[in-house]
């Protein structure tokens, strides 16, 4: 069983080095976001077990997309 995954970000190249450290891990990616109003719709319809959430991001930080999804 796979771990359905998110990843959050901002900048591109951190998105990418994170999909490689991740890439012997047991999961999947379901998506990629580049900000805050991505995050929390993708979040909200696919119900990811896992999201790796970058913090400071332009105009919708991580904590704000934590406190958006409850």
């Amino acid at each position: 069983m796979s771990i359905r995954t998110i990843i959050v970000d901002d900048v591109d190249l951190a998105r990418e080095r994170i999909k490689i450290l991740l890439s012997d891990a047991e999961l999947e990616i379901v998506a990629e976001c580049a900000n805050g109003r991505e995050a929390i719709k993708a979040i909200s319809n696919l119900k990811p077990d896992l999201v790796f959430l970058d913090i400071q991001m332009p105009k919708i930080s991580g904590f704000e997309v934590v406190e958006a999804i409850g």
